[in-house]
């Protein structure tokens, strides 16, 4: 059989991929895409969707508590975890549909099945009526990562959960155990706490959300164990014993091995890359622990072979692979193209209360030379926050003292995750504090805050 020709073949129809192919057809390439799952990849079925239709879940049934702040009643407040968890199916399972539409209205030809790439250029692609081979001066890899699985600590299913299991649970857990306070862990960690799960999280460095500054990291710490979470930090989980119903966890902190019981464990300590079974080796594309190594427009070395999203390395961020995949199809077709620049993608954490930053943390910003001036607003001195019961949180703005460049920001708090994106406006544009200071932010609005954040760095704060 003939060879199917194509300008422009992905690998991966996740975030990064699906996207790298819609721009493709848009600059006039054929595009072929080849996922052997599901169209939408782990973000839309198994990742940032369902994960935040079970938050949203949580939320609610967090409110329905506090009814009685608000003037309203709420009896017998409960939860159906069955009907909680379909309707997280129903939203990924939506989304994923329509990922299906855009293919076809881009006129995205679409192979379900495993790839590989036998020689440059060429992909064969393993399907359930045979082997489909396709040919292309151009290849991205999009194939995303998987869940991080350590020695001793291996998923079960019934036990030891990953985020698959976590996302469709054969049980409601009443004691347990999340290791890793990660974005992935943390997120789960506070759902099921929520719910009513007597919750503890194991992080082995010095702090939870160890990415996020030090003082949101204290911030949401606080917040956590408020509601009830048992925090251990620079702690390790060396070994767990599985008996019928229960689980015995080795907990190393402070020299010593603690043993707990759980009903229930997920493991949340990181992710691997999917570069297996592929046939990078033989191309000659370096891989360094489970990613592929590219060059800030990712490419490989390999010519007309590209990586991008999780596959290529952190940030493991959909919205950077969605970045990439439009920046590597613009380079394709020979437009201007701009590469991702970590430090202007913001990482959101969905946990309660959120979570969000862009830019230099304080320390980083100390350690790479900077004299700095930093600004903080707590939620307590906004009137909208108060208004909607969530006094709870803070946003921390960083500037270089001598430019006046915002280096970072950083919150914790109700709807920080859609408050963030004025920042990541802010670093792309290379603004100010004086950008900021004369910019006017609409009231009442949780955003005020970010402008307080603003004039506090520069002893201008008026609410506090």
């Amino acid at each position: 059989m003939a060879a199917k020709s194509f300008d422009l073949i992905v690998i991966g129809a996740g975030p990064g991929g699906y996207v790298a192919a819609i721009r493709g057809a848009q600059l006039g390439m054929s595009v072929a895409i080849v996922e052997r799952e599901h169209l939408g990849g782990i973000c839309l079925n198994w990742g940032c969707i369902p994960t935040k239709a079970m938050l949203r879940s949580s939320e609610v049934f967090h409110l329905m508590h506090r009814a009685k702040e608000f003037g309203l009643k709420a009896d017998n407040v409960g939860y159906d975890l069955d009907a909680v968890v379909k309707r997280s199916r129903q939203v990924a399972g939506q989304l994923s549909g329509g990922i299906g539409h855009l293919m076809k209205k881009n006129k995205v030809t679409v192979f379900m099945g495993a790839a590989t790439i036998p020689a440059k250029g060429k992909v064969s692609v393993k399907t359930d009526k045979g082997a489909e081979e396709l040919t292309a001066k151009n290849i991205v890899l999009a194939t995303g990562a998987r869940a991080r699985e350590l020695p001793g600590l291996e998923a079960d299913g019934d036990l030891v959960w990953t985020y698959k299991h976590a996302l469709e649970p054969k049980h409601m857990p009443k004691k347990l155990l999340v290791i890793g306070s990660g974005a992935i862990g943390i997120e789960f960690a506070s759902f099921y706490n929520t719910l009513g799960a007597d919750t503890t999280v194991v992080e082995v460095m010095d702090r939870v959300l160890p990415v996020e500054d030090a003082e949101i990291s204290a911030f949401a710490k606080k917040s956590f164990e408020k509601q009830g979470m048992k925090i251990m930090q620079k702690a390790m989980v060396k070994q767990l014993d599985r008996a019928k119903g229960k689980v015995t966890a080795h907990i190393e902190v402070g020299g010593k091995v603690e043993k707990h019981d759980f009903d229930t464990v997920i493991s949340a300590v990181g992710i691997v890359g999917n570069v297996e079974g592929l046939g990078l080796e033989d191309l000659g594309v370096k891989v360094d622990r489970t990613h592929v190594v590219t060059d800030e427009f990712c490419r490989t070395g390999v010519d007309g072979l590209y990586a991008i999203g999780d596959v290529a390395g952190a940030p493991w961020l959909a919205h950077k692979a969605s970045h990439e995949g439009v920046m590597v199809a613009d380079l394709i077709a020979g437009k201007h193209a701009h590469p991702v620049k970590p430090e202007t993608i913001a990482g959101c954490t969905y946990c309660h209360p959120q979570v969000a930053s862009v830019g230099y943390t304080e320390a980083k910003a100390k350690e790479l030379g900077y004299e700095i001036k930093v600004g903080r607003f707590p939620f307590i001195g906004n009137g909208k926050a108060i208004a909607l019961g969530e006094q709870e949180g803070m946003i921390k703005t960083i500037f270089d003292a001598k430019t006046g460049e915002l280096l970072g920001a950083h919150m914790v708090g109700a709807e920080v995750t859609e408050l963030i994106q004025g920042y990541v406006v802010g670093r792309q544009l290379e603004t100010t504090e004086e950008d900021l200071m004369n910019t006017v932010f609409p009231h009442p609005t949780l955003s005020e805050m970010m402008h307080e954040s603003v004039l506090d760095a520069y002893d201008r704060v008026i609410h506090m």
